[in-house]
């Protein structure tokens, strides 16, 4: 009876050897790529800091203290943003594939809720999430997806 549960678990799970192959993946990085990892790095740290300085920036006007909202932005954004690093020093292009996926999925919820809360100019919100948050992402994903699938 043993035999067959381990037969079945061994057929059911992944092998460990494909977790470790995945985990220890490192890519080389093209020029064009490590622009849009600039690209999506970059807002990470930069939002966070504008945030921390200028609380009305993100709060609406006439806040002058850090509330919940921002102070979970500054978190989430730094998070991220140190996981992007640690992925891109350790070149690893799976991580690096869930974690721009991430930003692209945080990036989609924020500029509606950028647009509800601060009102800025909806062609040039459209303008800058597109070029700078949207395209980047689907290019990097693209290419993350064809090395991990070549190799």
């Amino acid at each position: 009876m043993a035999c067959k549960r381990s037969a079945v678990r061994s057929c059911l799970a992944p092998p460990n050897n494909l977790i470790m192959e995945l985990s220890n993946k490192k890519i080389s990085f093209p020029w064009w790529f490590s622009l849009i990892l600039f690209l999506l790095v970059t807002p990470m740290f930069y939002g966070p800091l504008i945030a921390f300085v200028n609380p009305s920036f993100f709060g609406g006007i006439g806040l002058t203290e850090l509330n919940l909202g921002i102070t979970l932005f500054i978190a989430r954004n730094l998070a991220i943003g140190l996981a992007f690093l640690f992925a891109i020093y350790i070149k690893n292009g799976p991580m690096l594939f869930i974690l721009i996926l991430v930003r692209l999925i945080t990036d989609l919820i924020d500029a509606p809720a950028f647009q509800v809360f601060r009102e800025p100019p909806l062609l040039g919100q459209i303008i800058i999430f597109t070029l700078l948050c949207y395209l980047p992402a689907l290019f990097g994903l693209r290419f993350l997806w064809k090395e991990m699938r070549n190799d």
